[in-house]
C-alpha cells in the first residue's frame, strides 16, 4: 500500500514515547466525520510532500471495516489522525495494518501526537483481536517505531521510496499461555504427571489397568457467579480429557462447597444434567455447606489403547475437529465458548467418541490455554515445533479470530499424525474437521499467513514440563 505511514514528525523526544492518549493537549478518539482527516491528508501527501498525484484515497478508505483515529486539541482543532484495519479484502483473520499517519505542520514535534496516535493504533488493533499488526514506514521514520517498541522486519521500496515493513509485538497467546500453563513445570517438578508417554497429558493412565482418570477443578469465581454452567463444565472438561484419549467415561466423583444448600443444588443441577447427556455416572462424592463456592469433578474411562498427547513428531498434518455451533456463554464473551450445553445427547455422544474411532498419533482437547497453547503444549509433549495456519482455523462466524484461539471453545480436539482408525469413520457428528498446519523441527508455536508471512506465538516451554517419553517417540 503505497505512501503507508509516511513522514509527519521530525523530532521526538522520550516525552513522546509516554504511553498517554489523553494530556493536557490533545485527546486521542474515534473519529466521526472524516472529511477533516481527508483533508489535512491531501495537504501533507499530496501538496506538501508530492507522494501522491491528484489523491492519497484508496480501496481502505472505502472498506467499512477501516477505523480511524485522530488527535483533537482541548478547543476541539483536528491535530493528528491515523487509519487501521483488516488487511486482507476477505474474512477479518486477525492481520491489521495501520497507515496514513498525518500530523497537522504546525502542530509537529510539539506535544509527541505522532507518536501517541501510533500507540493508540496498537492499542485499537489489539482489543479488536488482531493477531498481527503491520505498518509500512519511510525509512526516516523507523526509528520512532523502533523506540515505540515496533520491530523491523525487512527494506522494501515504495512509490520509488526507501521504506522498512515494521511490526508490532503482539503477546496475547504468550501471556495466556504464561498465565495458565508455564508455571506447571516447576510446581509439578519431581512428579512426573500421566507417566512416561503421558507426562502432562489430557489424562492418565491407571498402572495396570485399561482406566484413565481425569481430573478437574472449576474457577471459584465461576461457580459462585453461574452454578448451573459451572456444574455443566465440570463434566463437559473431564469427559473432554478422557475423549482426547480416546478413553469412553465410565463414572464420575465431585467436590462441591457451596455457602447454603440452594446455591448447591444448582451447582449439582447442572452437574446432573451434564452427566445425563453425556452418559457418564455419578459415582459419589462430597458436598461441603457454610464454605466459599469450589467445585471439582475427577472423572474415569476406559480404553485398551490410549492416545498420547506427545505422539507427534515433524512432518505430520495438524487438524483441528471443532463444534461451531453455539454463542458467546453470557457473561464471558471471548473467554467462553458455549457450543455444547444446547446439543442432544446423540451429538454430544458422537463428538466425544471422535479420537476413540480416529485414533491419531496425537491429540489434545483446547482448554483455558486456548487453540495456539493446546498446540504448543501438543508440540512440547512431542519434543517439536508447530506451525499453525491462521486463516484455515475453523471458527464461529461470530468469533473473532484473537478472541477464538483464546477461549475455551467447548469441544475442540487438536490432533496430529494419520488417523489409524480412519476406516472406522471420522463422523464427529456437528463438529467440523480442518487441516490447519504440521508440526515441524524445533520447538514453539508460529503462525502462518496467507501472504506467507510467519510470525512468532509461542516459544518451546509452554508447560516447562517437557517431551511426555524420556525414550523418545517409537521410529
Amino acid at each position: 500500500m503505497t505512501g503507508d505511514w509516511p513522514v509527519t514528525n521530525r523530532r521526538h523526544r522520550p516525552a513522546d514515547l509516554v504511553p498517554a492518549l489523553v494530556g493536557p493537549h490533545f485527546l486521542v478518539e474515534r473519529a466521526d466525520e472524516l472529511a477533516g482527516y481527508h483533508a489535512l491528508r491531501r495537504r501533507v501527501f499530496v501538496d506538501e510532500q508530492g507522494l501522491f498525484a491528484g489523491s492519497d484515497r484508496d480501496e481502505r478508505d472505502d472498506d467499512p471495516r477501516t477505523v480511524v483515529l485522530i488527535a483533537r486539541s482541548a478547543r476541539g482543532e483536528l491535530l493528528g489522525g491515523v487509519r487501521l484495519g483488516p488487511a486482507s479484502d476477505g474474512p477479518d483473520i486477525g492481520w491489521w495494518q495501520g497507515g496514513r499517519l498525518v500530523v497537522d505542520p504546525d502542530a509537529r514535534g510539539t506535544h509527541g501526537i505522532g507518536a501517541a496516535l501510533v500507540r493508540a493504533a496498537c492499542a485499537y488493533a489489539e482489543s479488536a483481536g488482531a493477531l498481527r499488526f503491520d505498518a509500512t514506514v519511510q525509512r526516516r521514520t523507523e526509528t520512532m517505531f523502533r523506540r515505540l517498541g515496533w520491530q523491523p522486519v525487512r527494506h522494501v521500496r515504495l512509490a520509488g521510496q526507501p521504506h522498512t515493513l515494521m511490526r508490532w509485538p503482539i503477546r496475547r497467546l504468550a501471556a495466556l499461555a504464561a498465565s495458565t500453563k508455564t508455571p506447571l513445570g516447576e510446581i509439578l517438578d519431581g512428579l512426573a504427571p500421566g507417566g512416561d508417554g503421558f507426562v502432562g497429558d489430557d489424562g492418565a493412565p491407571v498402572p495396570g489397568s485399561d482406566l484413565i482418570a481425569a481430573c478437574d477443578a472449576i474457577l471459584p469465581s465461576m461457580v459462585e457467579r453461574d452454578p448451573e454452567w459451572a456444574g455443566w463444565c465440570a463434566v463437559l472438561v473431564n469427559v473432554n480429557d478422557l475423549a482426547a484419549m480416546g478413553a469412553a467415561p465410565v463414572g464420575l466423583l465431585n467436590a462441591v462447597g457451596a455457602r447454603d444448600t440452594a446455591h448447591a443444588a444448582r451447582i449439582l443441577g447442572g452437574l446432573r444434567r451434564a452427566a445425563e447427556a453425556y452418559g457418564i455416572p455419578v459415582l459419589g462424592g462430597h458436598t461441603q455447606l457454610g464454605v466459599p463456592a469450589a467445585l471439582s469433578a475427577t472423572a474415569l474411562g476406559r480404553t485398551a489403547h490410549p492416545v498420547p498427547g506427545g505422539g507427534g513428531r515433524p512432518g505430520q498434518r495438524l487438524r483441528l475437529t471443532a463444534d461451531l455451533g453455539g454463542r458467546w456463554r453470557p457473561g464471558y464473551r471471548g473467554r467462553q465458548w458455549d457450543s455444547t450445553s444446547e446439543r442432544t445427547a446423540g451429538e454430544l455422544r458422537r463428538m466425544q467418541s471422535f479420537v476413540a474411532r480416529v485414533r491419531p498419533a496425537a491429540a489434545k482437547d483446547v482448554s483455558m490455554a486456548g487453540i495456539a497453547g493446546t498446540l504448543g503444549m501438543l508440540a512440547e509433549a512431542s519434543g517439536c515445533g508447530a506451525l499453525l495456519d491462521v486463516a484455515r482455523v475453523p471458527r464461529p462466524p461470530a468469533a473473532g479470530v484473537g478472541d477464538w484461539v483464546t477461549c475455551f471453545p467447548g469441544f475442540a480436539m487438536l490432533t496430529a499424525g494419520p488417523w489409524a482408525g480412519a476406516e472406522a469413520g471420522t463422523d464427529a457428528g456437528p463438529a467440523v474437521t480442518a487441516d490447519c498446519g504440521e508440526l515441524v523441527a524445533g520447538g514453539g508455536v508460529r503462525l502462518r499467513w496467507p501472504d506467507g508471512e510467519i510470525t512468532d506465538a509461542l516459544d518451546a516451554a509452554v508447560t516447562r514440563l517437557g517431551r511426555a517419553s524420556s525414550e523418545g517417540l517409537a521410529s
